[in-house]
């Protein structure tokens, strides 16, 4: 049998292509990839022709070691031309694998210039907001957990991919994590193509998405969209620039072309340069849902699909304004965003933490509902947990371990909530809700149990648990004001559920909005409750059931 040997170029799809492996294929076969079905380039240098001498029974892997003659080369490829023409197929139809994850495992080191077996594990696909640091960090982390040494971050092929690599407890060759962060919009055309595990995304799936995604689960449901982290988009400027503060009307003015000079926002005078993300990501899809309503970006504006190329571009230009992730920012700076009815306020731990900043958003993980391999469900708890949180903030992103801080509190709140507060200490998350009921968003139900866990950490402080309730300005100040009281009760449930007796449960109603009340993502974050924690010195000597405080049967607070 005589054998030709190729490479693929197809670097795109392509594990062979990647890593530039050359391939056997019997002279009569179609010359074209055994992994993705790509036409071969030819390596005319390498031709061998079988010698003529019975198979063996074993297999290449098998043949004994006490054979009289030592096998000819002719051979060792005659035998490595069978195993890609007959077994590699069988191997594959029996299995039921795809060529993409498990061709490498099956590679022969039969040619002298093959390099040993790629064992690829796991494939992400999608953000490049996540994809570009975060999740490399993650996967290196989670090679380390498992055991893993000699672990290292590769370049793929392009600039957004990369491979982490590391040697799993009783292996030979190096196991490989696949990462091709090409923008939100690609981690679900991946999912459904079968050609990644994961799905990154900046922004959540849309229902279109979704609906294509049916047949791998609720795509929207908690088993299957996951919360890594959070951001906060950041509208940057020049550090030279001396404005501090922006609304969000005059942030889409901006980026829609109506303000086209710096002096119409009391800046100095000047040119505005526009710089934005690309269509695919999805830090431009939230802005763009965010800020601009539906209202096209102005055609001068540069375009990136690296984050951090633009913050370089807008911390050289005086004129510029560009928006960014908060790891991302840099040399430039960050101005506050204000929103009718609210206060201005910068993206910072706290502000995005509460998800209370305008533009905060929170980053995804997508799996199906079926595991496609072990190491997918184990990826994704291990981004969720503690030492995985501590990953995403050591990237510079906010993590979801919950921590204990001190707010300012705002000059218009309620009088009852600014006495309340006034010796405690805010818990850096809030909890959300669905339009209308006292139902927990998915980011609700894990966070639960990071609570308890800082009040376990903390001697079991129930009886210092404040909790606050508010909802959106639709519908009559009443029923706002129950609605309110019901959603606190609601997280009063859980806590009691898991051991926890909160002190307090109080609903504010529609008052001390943290957004703007005319928009779909501003009245959810309005829908909302708040946990504080009374420092120990004052839970021991106060009473806790102020006459102020203590809402009544109905919901509605004594005064």
């Amino acid at each position: 049998m005589t054998v030709h040997w190729g490479r693929c170029t197809n670097v795109n799809k392509c594990k062979d292509a990647k890593q530039q492996q050359s391939i056997p294929i019997p002279v009569g076969a179609a010359f074209i990839c055994p992994e993705c079905g790509s036409a071969l380039q030819g390596e005319s240098a390498v031709v061998a022709k079988e010698a003529p001498v019975k198979a063996p029974a074993a297999t290449p892997e098998t043949v004994p070691a006490t054979q009289a003659k030592k096998p000819s080369a002719a051979l060792v490829v005659a035998l490595a031309a069978f195993v890609v023409a007959v077994a590699v197929p069988i191997v594959l139809l029996v299995t039921g694998f795809s060529g993409a994850s498990t061709w490498g495992k099956l590679h022969l080191a039969t040619a002298p210039e093959a390099s040993p077996a790629q064992n690829v594990i796991l494939r992400l696909a999608g953000s490049n907001t996540i994809g570009d640091a975060l999740v490399p960090s993650l996967a290196e982390a989670f090679l380390k957990a498992q055991g893993a040494t000699n672990i290292r971050v590769l370049p793929g092929a392009n600039p957004p991919e990369k491979i982490v690599q590391g040697v799993l407890p009783g292996d030979a060759f190096p196991s490989s994590i696949d990462i091709a962060a090409h923008g939100s919009a690609t981690a679900f055309t991946a999912l459904a193509g079968n050609s990644c595990d994961i799905g990154m995304a900046s922004r959540r799936i849309k229902p279109d998405e979704a609906a294509k995604l049916a047949l791998m689960g609720d795509m929207t449901s908690a088993g299957n969209e996951h919360i890594v982290g959070l951001d906060g988009i950041a509208v940057i400027v020049n550090a030279a620039n001396p404005l501090s503060e922006l609304s969000k009307d005059e942030i889409k003015r901006i980026f829609t072309g109506d303000i086209t000079d710096w002096s119409k926002v009391g800046s100095g005078r000047g040119a505005i340069k526009i710089y934005a993300r690309d269509d695919k990501s999805g830090t431009f899809d939230t802005f763009k849902s965010i800020v601009l309503a539906g209202a096209p970006l102005v055609a001068s504006a540069r375009r990136f699909e690296d984050s951090n190329a633009l913050s370089d571009a807008v911390a050289g230009d005086p004129s510029g304004i560009g928006f960014i992730g908060l790891p991302f920012i840099h040399n430039a700076k960050a101005i506050a965003v204000a929103e009718k009815g609210a206060r201005a306020l910068k993206p910072t731990r706290l502000t995005v933490a509460t998800e209370d900043y305008s533009l905060s958003r929170r980053l995804y993980l997508y799996t199906p509902s079926t595991a496609r391999n072990k190491f997918m469900r184990m990826f994704v708890e291990f981004a969720l947990s503690k030492q995985g949180q501590d990953v995403v903030a050591a990237n510079g992103f906010v993590a979801q371990n919950v921590s204990l801080e001190t707010p300012v509190v705002a000059e218009e709140a309620p009088d009852a909530y600014k006495q309340l507060t006034q010796n405690a200490e805010r818990l850096s998350l809030d909890f959300r809700f669905q339009p209308g009921k006292a139902e927990q968003d998915n980011k609700a139900l894990v966070d639960l149990d990071r609570v308890v866990s800082l009040i376990a950490d903390r001697g079991n402080a129930g009886d210092r648990i404040l909790l606050f309730g508010f909802a959106d300005s639709t519908g009559a100040p009443g029923v706002n004001q129950a609605l309110s009281v019901n959603r606190a009760k609601v997280i009063a449930d859980q806590l009691l559920q898991r051991g926890i007796k909160p002190a307090l449960v109080r609903g504010f109603g529609s008052e001390l909005p943290v957004a703007s009340n005319d928009t779909d993502d501003g009245r959810e974050k309005n829908r909302r409750v708040e946990i504080w924690m009374r420092r120990l010195s004052v839970a021991t000597a106060a009473p806790v059931n102020a006459p102020d405080a203590i809402p009544d049967q109905t919901g509605q607070a004594k005064e």
